[in-house]
């Protein structure tokens, strides 16, 4: 899971892209990237840290250009290493070409030996930069983009949301089951593309629509322009974007993450009423639950956990061990709010279990008498192959274990999960346009050893359709 960005502005998108990677930071933490194109040349700068780490305003403003990309990594395919750090760009017959992806593909090395077979030389371990070498092979051999994407889609299993930059000219592409977000914004002198709208409310635009799924989309100097490559029977949208991923205050797919959260945390307690004083959050992302649980119990609604506002967010640091050093320095719990108190504890969700049992050991040790964990997803059972860091099955608490047995070991009074039919309604998408494979088990594509439910896709001839109303 990364977030990426594209802008066309005439007022100059450096800055634009700094403060659109900015919002979306919490989808990245491990390094972060702008690309853009002067009119002759690509001028870049990426690094490993954060956006406000990276760039300085005397990086920024060498990066000349009205048009550009810009990425932040959290990584999922390939080690966290500078030469897997994104945008990638090429230069091959005066062209100048950048691209940055987030997703995850599930047939990575199939496509690698294809393509080292015709001599293609890697440079880094990512499937981002199969996606580029496909396109720029086609491209190579006399392809114009929009030919070159389509045959790439017809390569790509997996999930993918895709910007690309091309000689100063933006696209976008979506993967056909719409897996990972995307979406299209108006900025003041021009347009952008987004992993989530809380960056096009960054620079004060306006939001669109998405890129749906299957479709490219071309931003130029006359505008937009817009064809559709693939057509999918149904779409699996990943219910992580809804239950922990995306910021509370994005648009995803036509939903305001915080309503479906909200309304998570009104059925839990519709699910499982506890007999408490308080309803408390693991901030941040239990918040949203925690209001909906609140309006609906009537029961007060009082953090007793205060974040460290400094520190990043735990579960996509990369080793264990960083998780569980970092939740003491990260939560600090408020003695008074706790003291004899009989609390609900509403988070979203749990994975391996070590950093929910850390949280209420610490609650106890604060006083609280009862602590009624409530959890805005449903046990995850299966590992993620499409772009979310689950663990393997091993490592995760709820593949081998019962609810009860969960319960014991973090140590909570109670638990209750929401069930998968209360999170679908609460997320307003049908089942079967969802994701829900770390929940169930069984995937929207072929993945090898596991239950999947594939659907068929139709790959389709159509041209850019010019100024597009959108």
């Amino acid at each position: 899971m990364c977030g990426i960005v594209g802008i066309m502005d005439a007022g100059g998108v450096s800055f634009p892209l700094y403060y659109a990677l900015y919002a979306l930071q919490h989808r990245g933490q491990e390094s972060a990237g702008i690309s853009t194109f002067d009119g002759t040349k690509l001028c870049k700068h990426k690094a490993e840290g954060l956006v406000a780490d990276v760039f300085t305003p005397g990086i920024l403003q060498g990066l000349i250009g009205t048009v550009g990309v810009g990425h932040v990594r959290y990584p999922t395919t390939g080690a966290n290493v500078p030469e897997n750090i994104q945008p990638f760009n090429f230069l091959f017959r005066e062209h100048a070409f950048s691209i940055a992806h987030n997703g995850n593909l599930v047939n990575t090395v199939a496509l690698r030996k294809e393509y080292e077979e015709k001599g293609q030389i890697f440079c880094t371990t990512t499937d981002t930069e199969v996606i580029a070498s496909i396109i720029v092979d086609q491209l190579a051999n006399s392809a114009n983009i929009e030919d070159a994407i389509r045959i790439c889609m017809e390569k790509l299993q997996g999930s993918y949301a895709a910007v690309v930059m091309l000689d100063g000219v933006l696209y976008a592409f979506r993967d056909p089951l719409g897996i990972k977000p995307l979406c299209i914004g108006k900025t003041r002198e021009g347009y952008m593309f987004a992993s989530e709208s809380v960056a096009i409310d960054a620079l004060n635009g306006t939001l669109m629509r998405d890129v749906a799924p299957g479709e490219l989309v071309r931003i130029d100097h006359e505008g937009l322009h817009s064809t559709q490559i693939a057509i999918a029977e149904r779409r699996a949208h990943c219910v992580f974007e809804f239950i922990y991923f995306a910021r509370a205050d994005s648009i995803i797919d036509g939903s305001l993450v915080y309503d479906v959260r909200r309304r998570i945390g009104g059925k839990l307690f519709e699910e499982a009423p506890a007999d408490a004083e308080t309803v408390c959050p693991v901030p941040d992302s239990g918040t949203a639950y925690a209001i909906g649980y609140s309006q609906k119990s009537r029961v007060p609604f009082m953090e007793s956990l205060m974040k460290n506002r400094y520190m990043g967010r735990t579960f996509i640091m990369p080793t264990q061990k960083e998780r569980e050093n970092a939740v003491r320095i990260k939560l600090n719990p408020i003695r008074k709010h706790l003291e004899g108190k009989s609390v609900v504890l509403v988070d979203d969700s749990i994975v391996r279990g070590t950093t929910s049992r850390r949280i209420i050991e610490m609650m106890r040790d604060f006083g609280a008498r009862e602590i009624h964990a409530r959890i805005g997803s449903p046990a995850i059972k299966a590992p993620c192959y499409l772009g979310v860091d689950m663990p393997t099955r091993k490592e995760l608490i709820a593949a081998s274990l019962t609810e009860e047995e969960v319960r014991e070991q973090i140590t909570a009074t109670t638990l209750h999960h929401i069930s998968i039919k209360e999170l679908i309604e609460a997320i307003g998408i049908n089942e079967e346009n969802l994701c829900t494979g770390c929940l169930t088990g069984c995937y929207p594509v072929k993945i090898e050893g596991e239950v999947a439910n594939p659907c068929r896709v139709r790959f389709t001839k159509s041209t850019f359709q010019s100024h597009l109303e959108v």
